[in-house]
């Protein structure tokens, strides 16, 4: 019988070599095999063919059931395989276009963000409050990584003092609404996001905006609109990642109490005196400072997005660009605190 299986091996070998379908080539060894079978069959026994042939007609039958269960197990196998397919809802094969595959392929190759992230990057609704120092570069850095929906909210009109460090807007932009400036270098960037601007101040008729996002980077540059987008966000459950700078110093954390971590106003609980803290305008500010800062809340901002990493949730890290020193302290949930505290 080993010769028989032996001729069988170069059938199928021979026919792959020739191009021969693999039905066409199954059919010729079945005839091969079957007609083995008729030969032991037929032929007396201590014939020195029927000896070739395995001399034992039982020993052929067994194999021939066991090839016959095996082949059909894999039909069948063939054909769920083919009837699962036709039962999937007929969906694109990707949710990317090859030119978007080729504009995040270096985020693709990273482990911890891969096809999944790039995805939920794809799939995520960021609201930028503020598009002056430090939302200029966190928009860019949102834009150029794939954050698929972009909001900016922000009031104002791009002035010639800005630009010394809001590196989204430009001379020709002087006088133009900042919101509408950073749509265009944000569409500039990476046409494949979509940008909703409005041009207002973040207040109590307007935080109603908050309901369309997934999270919420809040750039903007006093107290006011601090601790109202803190809490309005922790009324809806949607995580901040705030930040500030003044002249050297600038300090960001990822506030978010709907998952135990402390909110904002936990840390700061109470606003400076006026006049204490004094403004960019007031008291100045280092040009790449603010580029520092907005580059860590989009990091932050693809972490969280993503699941990568160890955010800044529960932590506060304070970044001194004169001396080069960069700190992180961790930060706790106030019981008392009138936005998040348990008493609340």
């Amino acid at each position: 019988m080993i010769g028989v299986l032996l001729l069988l091996a170069g059938l199928w070998a021979l026919g792959a070599a020739f191009g021969t379908p693999r039905p066409s080539r199954l059919i010729a060894m079945a005839a091969v095999w079957a007609l083995a079978g008729v030969g032991l069959a037929a032929l007396p026994a201590g014939q020195t063919l029927r000896r070739i042939l395995g001399d034992d007609l039982r020993v052929w039958a067994a194999v021939t059931i066991l090839a016959v269960l095996g082949l059909g197990y894999a039909w069948l196998l063939t054909r769920l395989k083919a009837r699962a397919m036709t039962d999937q809802p007929k969906t694109a094969p990707s949710a990317f276009t090859p030119a978007e595959l080729d504009r995040y392929a270096r985020h693709i190759l990273l482990r911890e963000i891969g096809g999944p992230g790039q995805k939920a990057l794809k799939n995520a609704r960021v609201l930028v409050i503020g598009a002056g120092g430090l939302g200029s570069p966190a928009l860019l850095y949102l834009a150029a990584a794939g954050v698929g929906c972009i909001g900016i909210m922000d009031a104002d009109v791009v002035d010639a003092s800005n630009l010394q460090r809001q590196i989204i807007h430009k001379d020709k932009g002087i006088g133009l609404a900042k919101v509408q400036s950073a749509r265009e270098a944000i569409l500039a960037l990476n046409p494949y996001v979509t940008v909703r601007p409005y041009q207002r101040r973040f207040d109590a008729d307007t935080a109603s905006v908050l309901q369309d996002y997934d999270l919420v980077l809040d750039g903007s540059d006093n107290f006011d609109t601090r601790y109202l987008v803190n809490k309005m966000a922790a009324q809806a459950g949607i995580p901040v990642i705030s930040a500030a700078i003044t002249q050297w110093e600038g300090q960001i954390s990822l506030y978010d109490p709907a998952h135990g971590t402390p909110c904002y106003e936990c840390i700061f609980p109470d606003r400076p005196a006026p006049g204490l803290v004094p403004t960019c305008a007031e008291a100045g500010v280092a040009a790449p400072l603010p580029g520092v800062i907005g580059a860590m809340m989009a990091m932050e901002a693809v972490k969280h997005i993503t699941q990568a990493g160890l955010t800044l949730r529960g932590r506060l890290l304070i970044h001194d660009a004169l001396y080069a020193e960069t700190r992180v302290i961790e930060i706790t949930r106030r019981s008392d605190c009138p936005v998040c505290g348990m008493a609340h």
